[in-house]
């Protein structure tokens, strides 16, 4: 299988894996359109899962769309993210943008969740240095 695969193991499927990251959310990015969870997990790799309403996406073919311009984004960025599971989820309004403006919006959602979890660990490193001088 290919580096940018997207194998069952990279996808969230079980209802307490998505309940352990709605309670335990570290990480929040957002858009008018589009919201994204993400908390730590065990693996060692990130995950994703969907959670596109019907009430926000009425129509099938248009959620289709969207879960497959998105997990095409996530194999490109998936290695370059922290052990994290991610939750999408759907606003109104998405299914109105095109394929284009999908990309670009959860392109720079994946940027910006990418960095706070670096500064996140350089901020730990230095709390514990901090403790380790005390």
């Amino acid at each position: 299988m290919s580096e940018f695969g997207f194998p069952r193991r990279a996808r969230l499927l079980k209802p307490v894996e998505f309940k352990r990251v709605f309670d335990k959310t570290e990480l929040r990015g957002s858009s008018p359109h589009l919201l994204v969870l993400a908390t730590p997990n065990e693996q060692d790799q990130a995950r994703i899962g969907f959670v596109l309403a019907k009430k926000q996406i009425k129509r099938a073919v248009d959620r289709n769309r969207i879960k497959r311009l998105v997990r095409e984004s996530f194999r490109h960025h998936q290695h370059e993210m922290a052990s994290l599971d991610f939750v999408l989820l759907a606003r109104s309004g998405l299914a109105e943008l095109d394929n284009q403006q999908i990309r670009e919006m959860i392109d720079g959602l994946w940027f910006r969740l990418k960095r706070p979890s670096n500064d996140r660990q350089a901020n730990g490193s230095r709390k514990n240095r901090r403790a380790t001088r005390r």
